[in-house]
């Protein structure tokens, strides 16, 4: 007779690892005493395991940034608390709920198993491991300091989507709000409006300009909303196709972007930020500054931040100082151009570029919240004028029929 099949399930845990830190994971296990029996092994001392509920999960969805970051940290974590390097992707695999992100993590441990490095594995896989994450796993293994600069990498990522977050919430915001008002706006004119049109052929009279226009603009959208609709789509299709195909159109629209009002200062900033996150990580591995201002291009994010990285790149490589080459790049502010001089004259680069990227990335996170302060009643007032405008349409030769009477 056949083994009846051991179910498992997956297991949150608490506990302290040899050097008493506190650490936590999560492990696939048929019971929760496997579990403490296996960290055990592992010279982990558990205070806490408690069973995950199962999440409905549809396909498994896309591998987001977030998942790598989210990996990134627990392999450190593992890698910290003295884990073997292939067991340590085992716990960290059994712990993942999303399919395709388990799968990537099984395919990276295969081709460690089979006498690939880290880097290697990770470079096989460039859609999830850019270069600069592989660089430096790389200088890690190199080092002999893996768990210490996978738990840079995930400062690095976690700091890095947490700062794009806060830019799409500031985009979003309004451009919902507009998306909002646009179809209030259309559902006023498609049927509101010709109830309205119908009560006034029945007037006899004159009707005022400004009612007019808004009854021919609603006759335009009942008979032609398919064109109307229509060419939105393509124009929206072609814009996205020629970003993603034309290099000097995004290039265009990269410089555009940061002369917008508000938005403009944030994604300025944002780039500061991102700039001496990047630098300070890289310098932190040991990563000599020429070849680390290329990761810097790299993860700039806009092309006057990346033509910039590239200038000061080859300023820096004929002996000119960081401060004089971010000065003569012209964009990026004083502060940040002072608190580099600072730190290359006291020896204290490292800290002072991750101290620009601190003040930025919080500076950002309040121009956020500034904006969508400000933008409250700016669109409570377009939505205003818009209905508004429409209702005072309406209403005006009704207005004027009574001033008659």
């Amino acid at each position: 007779m056949a083994a009846k099949p051991t179910k498992t399930a997956t297991y949150a845990w608490w506990g302290k690892d040899k050097t008493g830190r506190k650490t936590k994971g999560e492990m696939l296990s048929a019971s929760s005493a496997e579990v403490k029996l296996e960290l055990r092994k592992q010279g982990i001392l558990v205070t806490r395991v408690t069973k995950k509920k199962l999440a409905f999960n549809l396909g498994g969805g896309k591998i987001t940034p977030m998942d790598v970051a989210l990996f990134t940290r627990q392999m450190a974590t593992m890698m910290k608390a003295g884990v073997p390097l292939l067991q340590a992707f085992d716990i960290t695999a059994d712990g993942i709920e999303k399919k395709p992100m388990r799968d990537l993590v099984g395919k990276i441990k295969n081709e460690v198993a089979s006498g690939s490095t880290f880097a290697d594995a990770l470079r096989k896989q460039p859609e999830y491991f850019d270069d600069l994450y592989c660089n430096l796993v790389a200088s890690g293994e190199q080092s002999g300091a893996l768990d210490t600069l996978l738990d840079r990498i995930a400062t690095y990522k976690e700091k890095t989507e947490a700062l794009k977050a806060k830019i799409k919430k500031a985009l979003n915001y309004p451009i919902a709000v507009v998306c909002i008002a646009i179809v209030v706006t259309v559902i006023l004119l498609v049927k509101v409006v010709p109830q309205f049109e119908e009560v006034f052929q029945g007037f006899g009279a004159e009707l005022p300009a400004f009612t007019q226009v808004v009854i021919n603009v609603s006759e335009v959208v009942q008979n032609y909303w398919f064109i109307v609709i229509g060419t939105g789509v393509l124009a929206g299709f072609f814009l996205k196709r020629t970003l993603k195909s034309s290099k000097s159109a995004r290039n265009t629209a990269d410089r555009m972007a940061l002369r917008l009002p508000v938005v403009g200062e944030i994604l300025q900033k944002s780039a500061v930020a991102r700039f001496g996150r990047t630098l300070a990580t890289t310098f932190a591995a040991g990563v000599p500054l020429v070849e680390a201002l290329d990761s810097v291009a790299g993860a700039a994010g806009n092309v006057v931040y990346i033509d910039a990285a590239k200038q000061i790149k080859e300023d820096v490589s004929t002996g000119q100082q960081l401060q004089f080459a971010m000065k003569g790049s012209g964009v990026f502010p004083n502060m940040a151009v002072q608190m580099v001089a600072i730190g290359e004259e006291s020896g204290t680069l490292e800290e002072m570029l991750e101290k620009v990227a601190i003040f930025y990335e919080e500076e950002v996170d309040n121009m956020v919240d500034g904006l969508t302060s400000l933008m409250e009643p700016i669109i409570m007032s377009v939505l205003g004028v818009l209905v508004g405008g429409l209702i005072v349409a309406m209403y005006l030769p009704i207005f004027q029929l009574g001033s008659v009477v």
